[in-house]
């Protein structure tokens, strides 16, 4: 399926400050760049950084002192998501799993799945299919935690919102992830454009390691799983801002917008009663 995305981002720079924006989407073997641009006004010159740890592409460059600037990305992409059944999914012992999967397996900054151990096993340890395991574990995040614009902040985590019972759909992806880990299931942070969320903004979710693939999961409910577009992953939310700025530079508005470039779009989303997976390879 085909998506338009854009982003308009404004900036504000008291003195020389540098930005590092992560807002181009993944080229991946699914999804696919059929076209985009990238525009600064007035113009700057960038350099597009590709990530040591994973796919993320992300760009740098130097605001001068007391100046405005005026981001624009426009991209059109082609996604390719599988639905596979997952009833059958037996558990890959860690004593199995390659290298590059280890680290979505540790607790980190956003994710304490340590302290979250005991909560983990004893809601979900009794489940034998690990699809079924997260699947379940997704939907008491739906049911429990209370979806509230403005509830949280850069600093809540997921043992936070445990206690809080409330945030945003970076805090339900940051408590499935550090469930998933304290139950032996590595995770793993996503932002993405998302189609059909209302507001349009930005969107957080998480992929499990199953089997030999991830696969996509949303506690939130609020988007389709097949209206996503890819934009950055990481072990949670620290490895994947949008901007990340240095200097006294100023964020001053932003529009984002995922629309479809063609017809014929069906929404997915999971049914508790049935172990059929949505996979982006």
């Amino acid at each position: 399926m085909k998506f338009n995305v854009l982003t308009e981002m404004e900036y504000s720079a008291a003195s020389a400050g540098t930005l590092i924006l992560n807002i181009h989407a993944l080229r991946t073997q699914r999804q696919t760049v059929i076209s985009e641009s990238f525009v600064i006004d007035p113009y700057i010159k960038v350099e597009e950084l590709i990530s040591a740890q994973n796919e993320n592409r992300v760009v740098r460059f130097e605001m001068g002192e007391v100046s405005t600037i005026k981001v624009t990305y426009k991209a059109t992409i082609d996604n390719y998501c599988e639905i596979k059944d997952y009833s059958n999914l037996v558990e890959i012992p860690v004593a199995q799993m390659d290298n590059p999967i280890l680290p979505y397996l540790y607790p980190s900054r956003y994710c304490q799945s340590d302290k979250l151990y005991r909560l983990a096993n004893n809601l979900f340890g009794h489940i034998e299919n690990p699809f079924e395991k997260v699947l379940t574990l997704t939907g008491w995040i739906n049911r429990n935690v209370q979806y509230l614009s403005g509830s949280t902040n850069a600093q809540t985590s997921a043992y936070d919102t445990v206690t809080q019972q409330q945030g945003v759909c970076r805090d339900f992806a940051h408590l499935g992830i550090a469930l998933c880990r304290a139950l032996t299931i590595p995770a793993r942070y996503l932002t993405c454009y998302a189609y059909k969320l209302k507001p349009a903004d930005f969107h957080a979710c998480f992929e499990a390691y199953l089997g030999d693939e991830w696969v996509l999961f949303d506690a939130t409910g609020l988007v389709p799983l097949n209206g996503l577009v890819k934009i950055a992953s990481g072990r949670d939310a620290a490895d994947t801002a949008i901007a990340n700025i240095f200097g006294n530079v100023t964020f001053t508005s932003m529009l984002v917008s995922c629309e479809l470039a063609e017809d014929g779009f069906a929404p997915f989303y999971y049914e508790q009663s049935q172990l059929k997976g949505l996979s982006y390879l």
